[in-house]
Order: structure tokens, then sequence, then C-alpha cells
């Protein structure tokens, strides 16, 4: 089979071809029919994160091993199983869930396998869907998709919308809110997607990309404001009676934005940061308590989320938009134009 893999840092990603591997016990071999591009995979192809005061995180000091297959969106239809699986068949169209853990920790033992202490996901840790075969661990993580949704549209739900997903469950959201999304990529647009079908909260969209704005409008944004273009502090205290925002998504996450957030929080008001583009805060401990902000990190979601999103995606209550399609040996490509910001909604991989 053909991988297109991260062998060096910063360098284009190889097409290697290596024997097809062979399931056994629970295991599943999905043939990949759709691998979404995400800003997880520059970090792995970069090497590493921004952290605290311009030190650069190592993924190498996460536990990641190159030469490493990314791509932890994955949708495709089983080719073989091992003879311990249930309920699964032949060249049935199925989405994996990536986010696998030890199975041991706390987080895993309660269903929350995205928070193990120990992880092995897809795409991270283990060779993942940048491919054109993947072996999953059970089948235990594998969903049926059916005829009501394509792998495209799927491949996004795993990870692009999941992360959405975890973080307006994380906001809490109610009808009567003031929800400020900042960034409004494909991250973005799904969390627009989720809160307005599940929370009827009043959806306030920031990003510096009018384009951007343009799509979040479309996918639901009641208002929009560019941040280069007007002070994204006095746009909030106006359109929500100088009160301030009840919650604020961070799709970006960097020290700048998340400063900005600061600003316009509301009294009880939620910050949930989401992005990973790093840096460092500075925050006014008094204002954290007198204020009673909830400051609260949001990492992909649970299996169990996931099969509540493909329920929602199947009946076209949200929609991923796919905006770009690439070939196995057009990776480097994607990675790059994901980088340089020239992809709106999302863009997958057809090995």
């Amino acid at each position: 089979m053909k991988s297109a893999k991260i062998i060096e840092v910063n360098q284009p990603l190889q097409i290697e071809e290596t024997k097809t591997p062979k399931p056994k016990g629970s295991q599943v071999l999905v043939k990949v029919r759709s691998s979404g591009v995400c800003h997880s995979d520059i970090h792995l192809w970069e090497g590493g994160y921004e952290g605290p005061q311009g030190q650069f995180l190592k993924t190498t000091d996460r536990g990641v091993k190159y030469p490493l297959t990314p791509g932890h969106e994955i949708a495709g239809v089983v080719d073989s199983l091992g003879e311990q699986t249930e309920g699964f068949a032949k060249n049935e169209k199925v989405l994996v869930y990536p986010w696998i853990g030890e199975g041991l920790c706390p987080a895993c033992r309660t269903g929350e396998e995205n928070l193990c202490d120990k992880p092995r996901s897809l795409g991270i840790y283990n060779d993942g869907g940048y491919a054109e075969y993947v072996l999953v661990p059970s089948y235990k993580y594998l969903i049926k998709l059916g005829d009501e949704i394509d792998t495209d549209t799927s491949a996004p739900l795993s990870c692009s919308a999941l992360t959405a997903y975890g973080a307006v469950k994380n906001g809490n959201l109610t009808p009567n809110d003031n929800v400020v999304i900042v960034g409004t990529g494909g991250l973005g647009l799904m969390a627009i997607q989720l809160a307005k079908a599940i929370t009827g909260s009043r959806i306030i969209a920031l990003d510096r990309d009018d384009k951007k704005l343009k799509a979040a409008k479309e996918n639901g944004a009641d208002d929009i404001i560019n941040s280069q273009k007007e002070d994204a502090v006095k746009a909030v205290m106006e359109l929500t009676g100088k009160m301030g925002a009840d919650a604020v998504i961070d799709f970006v996450n960097a020290s700048s934005t998340v400063e900005t957030d600061l600003n316009f929080l509301r009294r009880r008001a939620k910050l949930v940061l989401v992005g990973l583009f790093g840096g460092e805060l500075k925050l006014n401990l008094i204002a954290m308590p007198t204020r009673s902000y909830k400051l609260i990190g949001s990492y992909t979601g649970s299996m169990n989320d996931l099969i509540e999103l493909v329920s929602l995606a199947k009946r076209g209550i949200i929609k991923p938009i796919i905006s770009n399609q690439f070939k196995l040996d057009e990776a480097t490509k994607a990675l790059k134009m994901l980088r340089d910001g020239k992809i709106l909604g999302r863009g997958v991989i057809n090995p």
C-alpha cells in the first residue's frame, strides 16, 4: 500500500510503498477513501507548537515518533476483518474514531479516551489516514455511515466537527446567551452550525478575513466582526448592550486573541480555548474570582459525541464544508495551503 509519510519535520512528505497489513483479533483494515487535512497535521509536520515565552514545544517530547503517516479524520470502507470482529462486513462504509486511549486510565474508563493519559491516537501516535489503508485497533472504533452521507463529508466529523461539538458543549450555551466564535475556518464554521442548531444562542463571529466572515454569515452567524477593520472589544460590547459575551469559543487560541477575549467577557462568562496557535497569557487574578470567569480547555470529544454528530449529519442538520480535494501525492501541497490560510472550510485527501 502507498502512504504519505513525514520523514523529517518541515520537509515534503514522501510517498512510500509498504506491505498492506492484515488484521488480527478485533482489528479492522479500512480502505481509506477520505482523510481530512487538519491544523494538527501542520504541527506534526513542523515538529511542534509555540509555547510560553516563545519556547518551541516539540512533538517528540510528547511521544510522537517519526517517520509518521498523519491523518486522523478517516472515512472509508471495510477491507478485511480480524477473526474476533463483530457487527461489520466487508465493503461497509465507515467512519473511524481516531482518539484511541490505552484503556486503563480514569478518562478511558469513563468513555473519554480523547483525554487519555497515554494516548494512542491514529495519525498522531500511530500511522493514520494519509494512506490507501489504515489498520484500526478494534471494530469498536468504527461507526457505520450508511447511504445518507459520503466519505468526504463524514471524514471531518471525527476531528473538526467533533472538536467544535465538544467546545460548544463545554460552553454550556443557552438561547439567551451571546456567544463569540473566534476564528471562522473549518472548526469555527462547524461550531456556528452546531451552536445554531442545538443551543439557539446569538452567535457573533470574529475573524480578520472577509471571505471567512461571509461564510460564517451563510452558516448561521447573527453578527460578524472583522477585527482588522474595527475595534473588536468595542464592537462586541455594542452588540451585547454593553454587557459583554456570555461565552467565547476561541478556535485560534493565540496570545493576542485570548487577551482580546478577556476584554469583552460578561460576568459569569465562559472562555473556551480550543486552537493550538499557542503562546502565553497574563491573567488579572482578581478579576477571575470577582467576575466569576470560567477558563476551559477543550480537546476533541468522546465516541458518544461522534455518534451524535453522525446522526446530526445524516439528517442534514449539520454539513461540513468540503472546499478542496487532493490526491495522496499532493499531501504536502494540502498542508501548505492550510498553513497559508488558502483553504476555506476543509480539505480532504482521497488516496
